[in-house]
Protein backbone atom coordinates (compact mmCIF):
# COMPACT_ATOMS: atom_id res chain seq x y z
CA UNK A 1 0.00 0.00 0.00
CA UNK A 2 1.46 3.46 -1.28
CA UNK A 3 1.37 6.20 1.50
CA UNK A 4 0.87 9.47 0.18
CA UNK A 5 1.85 11.13 2.98
CA UNK A 6 5.57 9.04 3.45
CA UNK A 7 7.32 11.67 1.92
CA UNK A 8 5.63 14.75 4.01
CA UNK A 9 8.49 15.34 6.06
CA UNK A 10 11.12 15.46 3.33
CA UNK A 11 10.59 19.56 2.64
CA UNK A 12 11.57 19.91 6.23
CA UNK A 13 14.70 18.23 6.22
CA UNK A 14 15.61 19.60 2.76
CA UNK A 15 14.84 23.14 4.17
CA UNK A 16 17.36 22.47 7.14
CA UNK A 17 19.82 20.87 4.50
CA UNK A 18 19.94 23.68 2.15
CA UNK A 19 19.89 26.09 5.78
CA UNK A 20 23.30 24.53 7.13
CA UNK A 21 24.52 23.96 3.77
CA UNK A 22 24.43 28.00 3.15
CA UNK A 23 25.12 28.83 6.65
CA UNK A 24 28.29 26.74 6.52
CA UNK A 25 29.65 28.89 3.52
CA UNK A 26 28.32 32.13 5.27
CA UNK A 27 30.18 31.85 8.28
CA UNK A 28 33.26 31.36 6.84
CA UNK A 29 32.35 34.49 4.92
CA UNK A 30 31.35 36.43 7.93
CA UNK A 31 34.25 35.32 10.30
CA UNK A 32 36.58 36.83 7.62
CA UNK A 33 34.86 40.28 7.57
CA UNK A 34 34.25 40.49 10.74
CA UNK A 35 37.99 40.00 11.01
CA UNK A 36 38.76 42.19 8.29
CA UNK A 37 36.96 44.97 9.54
CA UNK A 38 38.48 44.28 13.09
CA UNK A 39 34.65 43.20 14.68
CA UNK A 40 35.68 40.11 15.29
CA UNK A 41 38.56 40.75 18.11
CA UNK A 42 35.97 42.76 19.86
CA UNK A 43 33.21 39.60 19.62
CA UNK A 44 36.19 37.22 20.78
CA UNK A 45 36.11 39.29 24.13
CA UNK A 46 32.59 37.68 25.00
CA UNK A 47 32.31 34.03 23.36
CA UNK A 48 35.42 32.05 22.48
CA UNK A 49 36.53 31.04 18.73
CA UNK A 50 34.08 27.87 18.42
CA UNK A 51 31.03 29.51 20.20
CA UNK A 52 31.35 32.53 18.02
CA UNK A 53 31.39 30.50 15.09
CA UNK A 54 28.36 28.34 16.18
CA UNK A 55 26.53 31.60 16.90
CA UNK A 56 26.96 32.53 13.60
CA UNK A 57 26.10 29.51 12.09
CA UNK A 58 22.59 29.34 13.95
CA UNK A 59 22.14 33.11 13.27
CA UNK A 60 22.73 32.51 9.65
CA UNK A 61 20.52 29.10 9.33
CA UNK A 62 17.50 30.77 11.25
CA UNK A 63 17.79 33.42 8.27
CA UNK A 64 18.02 30.96 5.23
CA UNK A 65 15.55 28.91 6.72
CA UNK A 66 13.00 31.94 6.47
CA UNK A 67 14.67 32.40 3.15
CA UNK A 68 13.89 28.87 2.09
CA UNK A 69 10.48 28.19 3.66
CA UNK A 70 8.93 31.30 2.07
CA UNK A 71 10.22 30.05 -1.73
CA UNK A 72 8.60 26.78 -0.76
CA UNK A 73 5.59 29.14 -0.16
CA UNK A 74 5.94 30.65 -2.80
CA UNK A 75 6.46 28.18 -5.55
CA UNK A 76 3.73 25.92 -4.03
CA UNK A 77 1.00 28.65 -4.81
CA UNK A 78 2.50 29.76 -7.88
CA UNK A 79 1.81 25.97 -8.97
CA UNK A 80 -1.22 25.97 -7.78
CA UNK A 81 -2.48 29.22 -9.28
CA UNK A 82 -0.95 27.67 -12.85
CA UNK A 83 -2.87 24.61 -11.99
CA UNK A 84 -6.45 26.89 -11.32
CA UNK A 85 -5.99 28.68 -14.64
CA UNK A 86 -4.59 25.97 -16.90
CA UNK A 87 -5.59 22.88 -15.36
CA UNK A 88 -8.66 20.18 -16.08
CA UNK A 89 -8.27 18.52 -12.55
CA UNK A 90 -10.55 19.63 -10.25
CA UNK A 91 -10.19 16.99 -7.88
CA UNK A 92 -6.52 17.74 -7.10
CA UNK A 93 -5.02 14.63 -8.07
CA UNK A 94 -2.19 16.66 -10.04
CA UNK A 95 -1.03 17.78 -6.70
CA UNK A 96 -1.15 14.57 -5.00
CA UNK A 97 0.88 13.18 -8.40
CA UNK A 98 3.27 16.14 -7.80
CA UNK A 99 3.97 15.29 -3.77
CA UNK A 100 6.65 12.78 -4.15
CA UNK A 101 8.73 15.42 -6.15
CA UNK A 102 9.90 16.45 -2.51
CA UNK A 103 12.33 14.21 -3.38
CA UNK A 104 14.26 15.87 -6.08
CA UNK A 105 14.57 18.34 -3.66
CA UNK A 106 15.96 16.40 -0.56
CA UNK A 107 18.39 14.68 -2.66
CA UNK A 108 19.61 18.24 -4.20
CA UNK A 109 20.16 19.72 -0.55
CA UNK A 110 22.20 16.34 0.07
CA UNK A 111 24.34 16.98 -3.09
CA UNK A 112 25.08 20.60 -1.28
CA UNK A 113 27.58 19.11 0.83
CA UNK A 114 29.95 18.34 -1.97
CA UNK A 115 30.23 22.35 -2.41
CA UNK A 116 30.23 23.59 1.18
CA UNK A 117 33.20 25.94 0.03
CA UNK A 118 31.74 27.46 -2.75
CA UNK A 119 28.72 29.76 -3.45
CA UNK A 120 28.65 29.13 -6.69
CA UNK A 121 28.43 25.64 -6.40
CA UNK A 122 26.07 26.34 -4.11
CA UNK A 123 23.64 28.28 -6.51
CA UNK A 124 24.62 26.29 -8.99
CA UNK A 125 23.35 22.73 -7.36
CA UNK A 126 19.87 24.65 -6.08
CA UNK A 127 19.52 26.19 -9.49
CA UNK A 128 19.68 22.61 -11.20
CA UNK A 129 17.54 20.74 -8.30
CA UNK A 130 14.39 23.68 -8.89
CA UNK A 131 14.79 23.02 -12.67
CA UNK A 132 14.37 19.33 -12.26
CA UNK A 133 11.86 19.50 -10.26
CA UNK A 134 9.99 22.01 -12.65
CA UNK A 135 10.50 19.31 -15.78
CA UNK A 136 8.75 16.79 -13.15
CA UNK A 137 6.42 18.97 -12.21
CA UNK A 138 5.31 19.77 -15.78
CA UNK A 139 5.50 15.83 -16.42
CA UNK A 140 3.47 14.81 -13.45
CA UNK A 141 0.64 17.46 -14.38
CA UNK A 142 0.36 17.25 -17.88
CA UNK A 143 -2.08 14.59 -18.03
CA UNK A 144 -4.77 16.91 -16.57
CA UNK A 145 -3.43 19.49 -19.46
CA UNK A 146 -4.20 20.12 -22.71
CA UNK A 147 -0.83 21.07 -24.97
CA UNK A 148 -2.49 24.94 -25.10
CA UNK A 149 -2.59 24.44 -21.05
CA UNK A 150 1.01 22.62 -20.75
CA UNK A 151 2.24 25.64 -22.65
CA UNK A 152 0.63 27.90 -20.46
CA UNK A 153 1.56 26.51 -17.33
CA UNK A 154 5.41 26.69 -18.41
CA UNK A 155 4.74 29.64 -19.75
CA UNK A 156 3.12 31.44 -16.45
CA UNK A 157 5.55 29.94 -14.11
CA UNK A 158 8.37 31.53 -16.41
CA UNK A 159 7.29 34.62 -16.23
CA UNK A 160 6.15 35.11 -12.78
CA UNK A 161 9.06 34.20 -11.46
CA UNK A 162 11.26 36.37 -13.78
CA UNK A 163 9.11 39.28 -12.47
CA UNK A 164 9.83 38.15 -8.90
CA UNK A 165 12.98 37.94 -9.58
CA UNK A 166 13.51 40.41 -11.51
CA UNK A 167 11.69 43.08 -8.45
CA UNK A 168 14.19 41.36 -5.94
CA UNK A 169 17.37 42.49 -7.78
CA UNK A 170 16.11 46.32 -8.68
CA UNK A 171 15.13 46.37 -4.85
CA UNK A 172 18.45 45.01 -3.82
CA UNK A 173 20.51 47.14 -6.31
CA UNK A 174 18.47 50.16 -5.23
CA UNK A 175 19.24 49.93 -1.64
CA UNK A 176 22.74 48.88 -2.19
CA UNK A 177 23.30 52.23 -4.15
CA UNK A 178 21.03 54.29 -1.91
CA UNK A 179 23.82 53.15 0.73
CA UNK A 180 26.70 53.73 -1.27
CA UNK A 181 25.49 56.99 -1.97
CA UNK A 182 24.87 57.90 2.16
CA UNK A 183 28.28 56.73 3.04
CA UNK A 184 30.18 59.97 4.11
CA UNK A 185 33.86 58.94 3.19
CA UNK A 186 32.64 58.54 -0.93
CA UNK A 187 32.21 62.80 -0.72
CA UNK A 188 35.41 62.83 0.55
CA UNK A 189 37.87 60.93 -2.07
CA UNK A 190 39.75 62.77 -4.31
CA UNK A 191 38.10 62.63 -7.89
Amino acid sequence: MKNTYLTGYLPLFSILMFSLSFSVYGTGVLTELFKGIGIYAGMREFLSDLELKIFILIVLMIVCFMIFAALKLIAETINEVALLFFSRDKEGEALTRVRSGSLIYFFGSLVTIVSLSSIRGLLIIFAVTSFIYFIYFVMKVSTTLSAGGTVGVILFEITVWSAMISAVLYVVIRLYNGLLASLPILEQLPA
